[in-house]
């Protein structure tokens, strides 16, 4: 699963079986009794036969075992759930402000299972750009088209990688930089390198009009502390091993080095728009969901801007 510059992998693979983790997550939010957010079509999106073997990975990797030592920073399903559903509450409610304000394009950087395209109240003249890996998208718009879905906006994929030049895809796809629009970066930093983060953000200044909006997860793990969480869970990985356990599976092995890398907040404040920071943890304790807080990744931050 090591990364290199110009890797690729379609949905049960690589960072594509990040996608269906996260997924998972959301789909046992919606089954649960009090549910935070509601995405019905989650569950259709990982129940497929040929993810049969990314839903054990994950389950391995999430679900712990008796035998770990909590020490060693072994993941907690619960809280994972947890953090999926404040995480999705919180961009949810974005969106629902930005299409209030009269914003009618919509873009999701590496959009993954997201189903907001399908699931959420838009009102009529939206657009929800989806921008991914081709195999990505192809998969999750079949799948729900088996299913009998249909999107609740005018969902326009446009399948490319965002190290490629995305800009020009998604102008192609009929997207106008001259009007407002509302972007969405979720769950994605990490699996950048440090200089496409960088092209990224110019990219979405360049191509904002003015009253556009951004909002993006903030990994909140420093280096140093990033290395000790890394060798906690290597630590962990090789005890698993030995009890014979499944441990295909780590998100840790996707990430690109932190080195160099923009605070998501400093550099849209330096390019004239308007940041607010809420840190997890706090938007946790308001919505309920603070038993978990104190753990990751609770240590992140959503991160929306204006543009002025």
């Amino acid at each position: 699963m090591a990364r290199t510059a110009n890797d690729s992998w379609d949905i049960a693979t690589s960072v594509g079986a990040t996608a269906v983790m996260v997924a998972l997550a959301r789909a046992v939010e919606t089954a649960s009794d009090t549910p935070l957010i509601r995405d019905e079509f989650a569950e259709l999106l990982v129940s497929t036969p040929e993810l049969a073997g990314v839903r054990e990975q994950v389950s391995a990797w999430w679900a712990g075992d008796p035998d770990d030592d909590p020490a060693d920073g072994s993941p907690d399903a619960n809280h994972m759930v947890d953090y999926q559903a404040v995480r999705t509450h919180f961009f949810d409610a974005y969106f629902t402000e930005a299409a209030a304000s009269g914003i009618r394009q919509v873009v999701l950087l590496a959009a993954g299972l997201d189903s907001r395209a399908y699931r959420l109240d838009w009102p009529a003249g939206v657009t929800v750009y989806e921008i991914d890996l081709p195999k990505v998208l192809e998969y999750k718009t079949e799948t729900l088209a088996s299913h009998g879905a249909t999107p609740t906006a005018n969902r326009r994929p446009v399948p490319v990688d965002l190290r490629d030049d995305w800009p020009q895809a998604l102008r192609d796809n009929g997207f106008d930089a001259g009007q407002p629009t509302a972007w969405l970066a979720e769950g994605l930093l990490p699996f950048l390198p440090a200089a496409a983060q960088e092209a990224m953000f110019a990219s979405i200044d360049a191509l904002s009009g003015p009253g556009s909006r951004v909002a993006v997860e903030n990994f909140g793990v420093d280096g140093d502390k990033r290395r000790e969480a890394e060798q906690r869970w290597q630590e962990l990985r090789a005890k698993r091993a030995a009890r014979g356990l499944d441990t295909s599976f780590s998100p840790f092995d996707l990430w690109f080095d932190d080195d160099g890398r923009p605070d998501c907040g400093d550099w849209f404040a330096a390019h004239g728009w308007a940041v607010r920071t809420v840190n997890a943890r706090d938007e946790a304790a308001r919505l309920g969901r603070e038993a978990h807080a104190e753990d990751r990744p609770f240590a992140n931050s959503f991160v929306t801007a204006i543009k002025g």
